[in-house]
């Protein structure tokens, strides 16, 4: 095996690195008042507290800009007021705004209002400056909420599929707007202390301006953002308490579907469905948290945003919507996924636990998954086996924003097992210099019987953050035997490969100019096998131009992919292939309704779905991806998406065009309640130089939600399918052929109902 070079390499510059000394970036330091009675807006009339109860609360200003004029003071001027009791943390945003009309306000679902004026905060409460609750709000008081995990990562960021029970309220004024949040504690997880010290950021979106403010300042001289957050002290004597939750769910359907398996050939199968079941969640000991499911709640009423998956060599990702995997996410995310839920596809019951306690922290999941063993053949001594899934995560935190941990799962199915084991650690040099690390070794048998394999994969990175130089380096090296059922590898993670991807990039910021930023990165990648065959390389350096509310970026990708004996059929040699591309893309907010993200790609593609018999090529392609968002007024949003991808060969001789079109409206009756439609067209035109067929489908779904919280809900639903087949009797036999006209093959009408009880 050939050892890499780049590991030495990175160990010597964290070294080096290592010998600066670290800052912690928060200063300010806020005390918040303990208050009697629950502030609502008509204690802050006329945009100013207004009574004695508003007065007591614990006042903030002096935002200040992150984007688009990092430093500056905030365009407008907000003020927050912020107290707690026994039971509630209350937070109070009064934004000021000298043009008010020009406030951006919609009504629309819960978690959709981020094109509007917004303001929210996130809070640490554990002060570990690794994890926080984040609350935020519109001008009408529509919510989202979410996880924020400290990371320079693709694990790192806002987790938006986390939901907590809370309340909101909002009102435009003459002068801005204002929002109050009222977040019960027993929604939040913490140290069972009788003296408690957070950390807390607020932060107002002012889109018309592209504006981003925050208090404390969220400097982007600094990595990270939990150690700019501001400790908050004085909450004494809380607790959640030791309570419960209990959601039972009720969900039926009436499906007629296409059955392309059935005995005696293809034809349409009318079933009912109901089912009946119970979440539960128990807290105690104010941190910890038990989750029990009993035919759990895997029905996804939300769709999946659409991805273009024609001529592409690796998976494709979808995020992960069902409940009973969403809180607390962020336990078991690692750099390298190995906890990727979407793999857990039918489960019967389950159960959960996570919490912490001081500086250490734990998680665990038991399920199983019932899928495996559907659709066998009656012989297959596999049919009816369910997958026995185990994972246990724990980590411990380490000083200022340090943390180590492990990571073990078992999926275990007949005879068969795939076992994973995971150390990791994440280590801050400095205010700029951060590393992240993770070895994992693996452990398989087939289950249809074999040898046991071993693999391991190596995972390091070294990042800067700052407002002028960033960089992220990343070796990964994994074997061929490396295996993660439960997981997810990129093609930088994939078995059987070696290498690094490397990003640098400048910014400057021009003063006394309409243009806010602009700045040059340089994307590099080199991947080999582990017997030291080069199999991909990529040069990508970019261009960006930021405006207030547009944002330009300039690209040009070169590729060089190689392909051996087994990676294609056919292919009997190593063969090289060549290909760039140039793209252009352009986001622009400036108008309320009106927003459009558009990007045009031109150049040239691997062709990897040549005709039968033939092998891989390279290719000329185009793609256009348009994103249109249209507000005709504050209760209807229209979102459309429009995706086309053109191949054809060198000669001119066409391979496919594949064509999407979506278009989701949205109209909202109040906060809870409203209607969706989505149209989805698919097209897929396969030209002489393709195996492909013609393919061509149209959905149709419309859904009637009225949501309270996000598990006290109610759903009725109709979903329908068209697509481009005929199905034809031969010899006393029916087949399923491709046909040029649309007919229906499937269509859906459904009920869902939950609601949670809790104390």
């Amino acid at each position: 095996m050939k050892s890499p070079k780049f590991s030495h390499i990175a160990i010597c510059a964290a070294l080096c690195i290592s010998l600066a000394n670290f800052v912690n970036g928060a200063e300010n330091r806020l005390t918040i008042s303990r208050i009697e009675g629950e502030p609502i807006l008509a204690d802050f009339s006329g945009m100013q507290p207004s009574s004695s109860l508003a007065r007591s609360m614990t006042k903030v200003e002096g935002f200040i800009q992150r984007e688009p004029y990092p430093g500056q003071r905030s365009e407008q001027s907000t003020e927050v007021y912020i107290g707690y009791n026994e039971s509630n943390l209350y937070v109070v945003f009064l934004a000021f705004d000298n043009n008010p009309e020009l406030i951006r306000s919609n009504l629309s679902p819960r978690e959709n209002m981020f094109e509007d004026d917004h303001v929210g905060f996130i809070v640490d409460t554990f002060n570990d400056q690794r994890s926080a609750f984040g609350f935020y709000s519109n001008s009408r008081g529509i919510q989202s909420d979410s996880r924020w995990t400290e990371s320079s990562s693709r694990r790192g960021g806002f987790d938006l599929t986390f939901d907590a029970v809370w309340f909101s309220e909002g009102e435009l004024t003459d002068q801005g707007y204002m929002v109050s949040f009222i977040v019960p504690l027993r929604s939040l997880r913490f140290n069972e202390a009788d003296e408690q010290t957070w950390r807390i950021q607020f932060n107002r979106s002012i889109p018309r301006y592209g504006e981003e403010s925050h208090w404390p300042e969220y400097s982007i001289d600094v990595e990270g953002r939990l150690n700019q957050a501001a400790p908050l002290v004085g909450i004494r004597d809380v607790s959640p308490g030791n309570n419960y939750q209990v959601i039972p769910f009720f969900f039926a359907r009436e499906l007629d579907a296409l059955d392309k398996n059935a005995f005696g050939g293809p034809k349409f199968d009318r079933s009912s469905e109901q089912e009946v079941g119970l979440d539960a969640k128990f807290v105690f000991n104010d941190s910890w948290a038990l989750d029990l499911t009993l035919n759990p709640d895997f029905s996804q009423i939300e769709s999946d945003e659409p991805q273009v998956t024609v001529n592409e060599r690796f998976e494709v990702q979808f995020p992960e919507r069902r409940p009973f995997f969403i809180e607390n996410a962020d336990f078991f995310a690692t750099d390298s996924t190995l906890v990727f839920t979407r793999r857990i596809v039918d489960p019967e019951g389950g159960i959960r636990l996570t919490g912490r306690s001081g500086e250490y922290g734990f998680g665990g999941i038991l399920i199983n998954d019932a899928a495996p063993g559907l659709n066998r053949e009656a012989n297959d001594p596999l049919r009816g086996e369910k997958a026995n899934i185990a994972i246990i995560r724990g980590f411990r935190d380490l000083g200022e924003q340090d943390r180590v941990g492990f990571l073990a799962t078992e999926r275990q199915l007949g005879d068969g097992y795939n076992r994973v084991l995971s150390l990791d650690g994440r280590f801050k040099f400095n205010e700029n210099w951060s590393t992240q690390m993770q070895l994992i070794g693996t452990e398989s048998e087939p289950s249809a019987g074999g040898d046991e394999v071993f693999g391991y994969q190596r995972n390091i990175m070294i990042n800067r953050e700052g407002r002028t130089y960033t960089n992220h380096t990343h070796f990964i090296e994994t074997t061929s035997d490396f295996k993660t059922e439960l997981g997810f590898q990129n093609r930088w993670s994939k078995p059987n490969t070696s290498g690094v991807h490397q990003s640098s990039g400048l910014n400057f910021y021009p003063e006394n100019s309409t243009l806010n930023r602009w700045g040059g990165s340089v994307f590099g990648v080199y991947l080999e096998n582990q017997q030291g065959q080069k199999i991909y390389t990529q040069l990508q350096p970019t261009l960006d131009l930021r405006f207030e509310t547009t944002e330009l970026e300039f690209r040009w990708t070169d590729m060089e992919e190689i392909l051996i004996p087994g990676d294609f059929p056919g292919l009997n040699t190593i063969r090289s292939y060549h290909y760039d591309n140039w793209q252009v893309s352009l986001d622009n907010n400036t108008l309320e309704s009106l927003q459009v993200s558009a990007n045009y790609r031109y150049g040239t593609a691997l062709n990897l779905v040549p005709k039968a018999g033939y092998l891989p090529s390279v290719a000329d392609t185009s793609r256009i991806d348009l994103n249109v968002l249209v507000r005709p007024f504050d209760q209807l949003s229209i979102d459309n998406t429009y995706f086309l991808t053109e191949l054809e060969t060198k000669s001119g001789a066409k391979v496919f065009s594949n064509e999407i079109i979506r278009s989701n409206w949205n109209y909202q009756f109040t906060k809870e309640l409203s209607l969706r439609f989505i149209t989805q067209y698919d097209k897929t035109e396969a030209g002489p130089a393709t195996r492909l067929k013609d393919e061509e489908n149209l959905n149709f779904d419309i859904l009637l939600r009225y949501v309270i919280n996000p598990w006290s809900a109610f759903y009725i639903g109709y979903n329908s399918n068209q697509s481009n087949f005929d199905i034809v009797e031969f010899e006393g036999e029916k087949e399923l052929i491709t046909a040029n006209d649309l007919r229906r093959d499937g269509d859906q009408f459904f009920v869902k109902f939950s609601y949670l009880f809790q104390r």
